[in-house]
């Protein structure tokens, strides 16, 4: 189909294949008293990845949303610059291949991808260049903060959900929740098995929402699974789509809500997670685990919030305090808590 207007062209979405897989199997297990038994056990594939018909890597994973971890990919190793300068990304299963095919090539990609950093990423992760290159010059939304009613809801969230890791163990989970509406709302939700391409996924659905509005949809880009629902009526609502398929979106990234995102994590806050998190314009983190030291300094260097230790109404708030709103009146007094405390203090004196 014909583009709107020549300038249009260097502006329109890559377009992606909606390449599915199964995401657990089942096999015979034997238990503790010698029962046989089927269990289900996460899927676990090997995805090439070819950047004009180049081979740059191959990824692990789990394998639902392999054209979304691949665009997440090469925007959290800073391989390409803008989404736009992606034509199309193909994913085929039966070879094990995603093919990404640009616009106008990744200039100098012999030397963003001569230097390799192996990172803690499940599975042995690697980032392309230095791992702390460009990261002071990330810029967090200053008002953007997470209240602690709205931190137990998103949590009470992800442990109502169903999962993989539930059925079948062996997976970490990443979510993307917006706060800006009175409870917060899970964006999208996905498993695999590192955590980092879960990280990477998100990293190509926001890419590809936060551009989607301004652009037109004739180029026949296909719109991600589970993607970003805007209320009718609302900055950010889309017209209808006309008859020769264009549409007229009329929301920009900040009418998307960058300063109501909030990132949410089973793995460990890392270096390499805290980092892709600021670089995704995230400014607050929630993780089931802890931090590590890197990941900390990395996180107050860039003003990031990092919640980590999140289960049920207890938490630790490592860097960023100030967007953490707490309110007291949310937990309920825990009395054997409050008599030991109660007993150190005395001690004290």
């Amino acid at each position: 189909m014909p583009l709107t207007s020549p300038a249009s062209q260097g502006a329109c979405l890559p377009r992606l294949t909606h390449a599915r897989a199964p995401l657990t199997c089942e096999i015979d297990a034997v238990n503790e008293y010698g029962e046989h038994h089927k269990v289900s056990i996460p899927a676990e594939r090997a995805l090439t990845v070819y950047v004009d018909k180049r081979e740059l890597v191959t990824l692990m994973t789990l394998g639902a949303h392999p054209e979304l971890l691949v665009l997440g990919f090469l925007r959290n190793q800073r391989l390409l610059k803008s989404v736009h300068e992606i034509e199309s990304i193909t994913v085929d299963w039966e070879v094990g291949a995603a093919a990404v095919k640009t616009r106008h090539g990744i200039e100098d990609i012999e030397e963003k991808t001569a230097r390799r950093v192996v990172t803690t990423g499940c599975g042995q992760g690697s980032v392309f260049g230095g791992l702390m290159d460009e990261v002071d010059k990330i810029a967090l939304p200053p008002g953007a903060g997470i209240t602690q009613s709205q931190l137990y809801s998103l949590v009470n969230t992800i442990r109502l959900k169903e999962t993989t890791y539930k059925s079948a163990g062996s997976v970490h989970a990443c979510a993307l929740f917006d706060t800006s509406l009175p409870e917060p709302e899970m964006l999208l939700f996905v498993e695999d098995v590192g955590r980092h391409n879960a990280m990477d996924t998100i990293a190509g659905w926001i890419w590809m929402q936060h551009v989607a509005p301004t652009l037109p949809t004739s180029c026949g880009s296909l719109p991600p699974e589970g993607a970003l629902r805007l209320r009718p009526g609302e900055a950010g609502s889309a017209a209808p789509a006309s008859e020769d398929g264009t549409s007229s979106l009329v929301a920009s990234p900040t009418d998307l809500g960058m300063e109501g995102l909030v990132f949410y994590t089973t793995g460990r806050m890392t270096s390499e997670m805290v980092i892709k998190s600021a670089q995704m314009g995230v400014p607050v983190v929630v993780s089931r685990s802890g931090i590590t030291q890197m990941g900390h300094q990395v996180a107050q260097m860039v003003g990031l919030c990092a919640i980590g230790r999140a289960t049920n109404k207890r938490f630790v708030c490592y860097s960023g305090a100030q967007r953490l709103t707490l309110q007291p009146g949310v937990v309920k007094p825990d009395g054997a808590l409050d008599a030991a405390r109660q007993r150190a203090s005395l001690a004290l004196e």
